[in-house]
């Protein structure tokens, strides 16, 4: 629990010194602890240190973490994983926010899955790659996914934009085109600033390009484990 502390203390100090660089409040940025691989039992030592923001990427750990962590009052949890439209059902189910929502009938089928009468908050994941086989829409089809789901599907609501840096690309020039895009997605839906950006090794590049919402795993987890 001591090195836990310490893990989460140092990376708050570091988004505070790039929040500070960037000429930002580190109050406007949301740090979301990723503890995939991880059991149940970190999370709840993650809400003693006073988070809330979780994050996960694969439906059946979101289903039974969730389930397992029912009696943290305040608990967020973000699904950021690719999504199954076949695994909307579950992933509404569980989650506060699904940061991957990339195409028509995924939000089709999160839509759908919304029959409580509540809202979905849901960010459109943009591809930054030329690999049509990575997760996210393609830039040109950004506002086409936004109208989509502004027209079509009542129960979501856009708040931003979710990108990964690709791998053969300095992240600050991948997240500068991030903003670009997080702009023209406002200019369709106003008010939906969220950006969500930024990982363990790029997340001060991120806040420099304007994130709002940090995704970040092992820096504050520890290494992970291979299963649960």
């Amino acid at each position: 629990m001591d090195d836990l502390a310490s893990r989460l203390a140092d990376v708050d100090a570091r988004i505070a010194d790039a929040a500070r660089a960037a000429g930002r409040e580190a109050t406007g940025i949301t740090r979301i602890v990723v503890t995939k691989f991880h059991p149940a039992a970190l999370v709840a030592d993650l809400y003693r240190l006073g988070v809330r923001d979780v994050g996960e990427n694969r439906q059946q750990e979101l289903t039974t973490k969730t389930a397992q962590s029912s009696a943290l009052a305040g608990l967020r949890w973000h699904f950021i994983g690719q999504a199954q439209t076949k695994k909307a059902r579950a992933i509404r189910a569980a989650a506060s926010v699904v940061h991957s929502v990339d195409r028509n009938r995924l939000a089709d089928a999160l839509d759908r899955a919304g029959d409580d009468g509540s809202v979905l908050d849901v960010l459109l994941q943009v591809n930054l790659t030329d690999d049509p086989d990575r997760g996210g829409v393609a830039p040109a089809g950004l506002e086409a996914l936004a109208e989509h789901i502004l027209e079509g599907c009542p129960t979501l609501r856009v708040r931003g934009v979710m990108a990964v840096a690709p791998l053969d690309e300095p992240p600050a020039s991948a997240f500068e085109r991030l903003a670009g895009y997080a702009q023209r997605l406002r200019a369709a839906v106003p008010g939906a600033d969220w950006i969500s950006a930024g990982m363990t090794a790029d997340f001060a590049e991120a806040i420099a390009a304007g994130a709002t919402h940090l995704r970040i795993g092992s820096a504050i987890t520890g290494a992970r484990p291979t299963h649960i």
